[in-house]
C-alpha cells in the first residue's frame, strides 16, 4: 500500500522573553510548515502558564509539545505534559531561548533556535526517565541553647517536638528532567532578577550570586537510599553546603556534578559537597568550578531509585535551574502550621525523591551520539515522523493547493543518468542557512533560508522542501546529487524554482547548488 503523508499535530509553547523569542518566529514556523507539521503557537504570560498551557496540549493530544524558552520553560512542559495523565503521552521537544539552555547543550541541540528547529524534524524519539519531588514530612525542633549562649537545634529525639505528616499538594511542580538542587543553587536562581535575567544573560545569575553567597552556610542533612535488591535503607547524615539530584550529568553548563549518570537508567545520582576543610563558601565553589567536578574528598555521592532528604525548611529548592518555593508543596493547613513556627531553621522538612522510569519520550537529534543514554537503550529510537505520536493524513496542508511537484522522476539516482539541463533562469535566490535531511531513501530535505522579497528588497525567511521529484543541478549545468543538498553549507547562495506558500514553503522543483 502507498504510504500516506505524514502530518504532525504540534504546539509551540513560547516563553517571549520581553519579545526576544519571537524575532525567529516565521522562520521557525516556516521550517515546521515544510515538514509538514501543523503548529499552533501558545504564549506564556504569566509564572506557572507555560506549565497549564502544556497541560491543556497534553489533554488535546498533540503529538509534539515543544518548549521555546530556557529549561525552566522546558521544566513546566515537561510537568504539564505529565499532569495531563494521558496513557499516550505526547512527544516533549526544545527549542533554545533561555540563559543557560543545559538541556540543549547537554543533548547537542544547536544554540541558534531556527537550527534547532531543523534539528528537531530530523530527531528521535527516545523514552527518558523523569524524576518525582514531593514533601512527605515536616519536623517541629524545640530550641537548646549550645555551651556558647548561642540557639541551636539537634536532630534527636529529645528536640522533636512534632512530626507532621504532609497531603501531597498535586498541582506543584513535582517533575524535573535534568535535576533538582538544595542549597546555595535555590538561593541564588530565587534572587534573579527576571527582567535583569533577560537583558543581561547569565551575569545576572552572577550579580545574584554575588549577594546570596556570602550569606550561604552548612545545614544538616540526612540521606536515606531504599535498597530493592535486598529490602534494606542506607542512611547517611551529616553536613552540606548543596545537594544535587541529578537525572542528567551537565550542571549549570559547566559542571558535571552527577557524572555518571543515565537518563534511562531508573535511577537518580545524589551529589553532596559536604563542609569538608575549613574553607569559605566562596572558596569552596571556587575550587569545585576550577575543578569542573567534584571530588571524593569535598563530596558524598549516593544512587537509587527512591531517596529522602532531609533538611532545614530554611534552604532552598530548585528544578531545573528555577527556584521553587516550598509552601507550593504543601496544602493550606500544612502551609499555616509552617509559618506558625518561629523560625524555619528550627523546621525540618522532609523531601521524598523518586525516579519515574523511561515514562516521557523527548525528542533527541538523530546525530546525538554522547553518553546520557545507557548502552542498552540505544537501539531503542524512533523518528517522530514514523512514531506512535504522529497522524496520517491525504493531504499536505502546510502548501498551496495550486502547488504541484514537477512531471518528472528526476531523483538523486534519476539525474546521474540525465544530460546537463539550462540553468534555471526564473527561480529565487536565496541564502542557506541550515539543512535537515528528512528522509534518505526518498532524497527529502528541508532548507532553511533567507530570501529578497521581490516588490520591497525585504530579507524574509523561507523553508525549501526538496524531494524525489526535485531536478537538481549544479552551476555549471551538470545533474546534482542529495547528497550536495545535505552537504550545502550556511551562507551558500542557491537558486530554486517552485511556488511559495502561505507558509513560507517552496516546495523545489528545480534549483541550482
Amino acid at each position: 500500500m502507498k504510504n500516506k503523508t505524514h502530518r504532525s499535530k504540534v504546539c509551540l509553547v513560547i516563553n517571549p522573553r520581553d519579545g526576544q523569542n519571537l524575532t525567529k518566529l516565521p522562520a521557525i514556523l516556516a521550517v515546521f510548515a515544510a515538514a509538514r507539521w501543523h503548529t499552533d503557537i501558545v504564549l506564556k504570560e504569566y509564572g506557572g502558564h507555560s506549565m497549564e498551557l502544556a497541560t491543556e496540549a497534553a489533554k488535546k493530544g498533540y503529538d509534539i509539545v515543544i518548549g521555546y524558552g530556557g529549561d525552566g520553560t522546558l521544566n513546566q512542559v515537561v510537568n504539564g505534559v505529565m499532569h495531563g495523565k494521558q496513557k499516550k503521552k505526547s512527544l516533549v521537544g526544545v527549542l533554545p531561548g533561555g540563559t543557560a539552555n543545559v538541556w540543549a547543550t547537554e543533548t547537542s541541540l544547536p544554540p541558534d533556535p531556527v537550527k534547532a528547529a531543523l534539528t528537531l524534524i530530523s530527531s528521535e524519539a527516545r523514552k527518558a526517565d523523569i524524576g518525582h519531588i514531593e514533601v512527605t514530612a515536616l519536623t517541629f525542633l524545640s530550641s537548646t541553647q549550645d555551651n556558647e549562649g548561642q540557639t541551636s537545634h539537634q536532630n534527636t529525639p529529645e528536640t522533636i517536638t512534632q512530626v507532621r505528616k504532609v497531603q501531597s499538594a498535586p498541582k506543584a511542580r513535582q517533575h524535573f528532567i535534568l535535576m533538582s538542587g538544595l542549597g546555595i543553587d535555590a538561593a541564588v536562581m530565587g534572587q534573579v532578577n527576571k527582567t535583569l535575567k533577560h537583558r543581561i544573560g547569565v551575569i545576572s545569575v552572577g550579580i545574584a550570586a554575588a549577594e546570596k553567597i556570602p550569606e550561604q552556610h552548612e545545614f544538616p542533612i540526612e540521606i536515606k537510599v531504599a535498597e530493592q535488591e535486598n529490602g534494606t535503607e542506607s542512611v547517611w547524615q551529616g553536613k552540606a553546603l548543596q545537594v544535587i539530584i541529578g537525572n542528567t550529568r551537565r550542571y549549570a553548563g559547566v559542571l558535571e556534578m552527577t557524572s555518571e549518570a543515565f537518563i534511562d537508567d531508573g535511577m537518580l545520582d545524589v551529589c553532596v559537597v559536604t563542609a569538608g576543610e575549613p574553607l569559605s563558601t566562596m572558596q569552596q565553589i571556587t575550587s569545585l568550578v576550577l575543578r569542573r567536578k567534584p571530588d571524593n574528598q569535598s563530596s558524598q555521592f549516593f544512587r537509587g531509585a527512591h531517596l529522602s532528604i532531609r533538611i532545614p525548611a530554611s534552604i532552598g529548592l530548585q528544578l531545573d535551574g528555577s527556584a521553587v518555593k516550598l509552601k507550593d508543596y504543601l496544602s493550606k493547613p500544612d502551609r499555616a502550621a509552617l509559618q506558625g513556627a518561629p523560625d524555619a531553621e528550627h523546621v525540618l522538612v522532609t523531601y521524598q525523591f523518586d525516579t519515574l522510569p523511561v515514562t516521557l519520550p523527548v525528542a533527541i537529534p538523530s546525530t546525538y551520539d554522547g553518553p546520557l543514554f545507557s548502552k542498552s537503550q540505544q537501539g531503542n529510537k524512533e523518528t517522530p515522523q514514523s512514531s506512535e505520536h504522529q497522524q496520517n493524513t491525504d493531504h499536505d496542508t502546510n502548501t498551496n493547493s495550486d502547488e504541484k511537484p514537477a512531471d518528472t522522476s528526476s531523483g538523486s539516482d534519476a539525474q546521474s543518468h540525465e544530460q546537463p539541463h539550462t540553468p534555471v533562469s526564473s527561480g529565487r535566490k536565496v541564502t542557506v542557512v541550515g539543512v535537515a535531511t528528512r528522509s534518505k531513501e526518498k532524497g527529502e530535505f528541508i532548507v532553511a533560508a533567507q530570501t529578497a522579497k521581490a516588490s520591497t528588497g525585504e530579507i524574509i525567511p523561507v523553508a525549501i522542501r526538496f524531494d524525489e521529484h526535485t531536478t537538481l543541478l549544479k552551476q555549471t549545468g551538470e545533474a546534482a546529487t542529495a547528497c550536495d543538498v545535505q552537504h550545502l553549507q550556511e551562507g551558500a547562495e542557491i537558486i530554486v524554482e517552485g511556488k511559495k506558500s502561505k507558509r513560507a514553503v517552496i516546495h523545489a522543483t528545480r534549483a541550482i547548488l
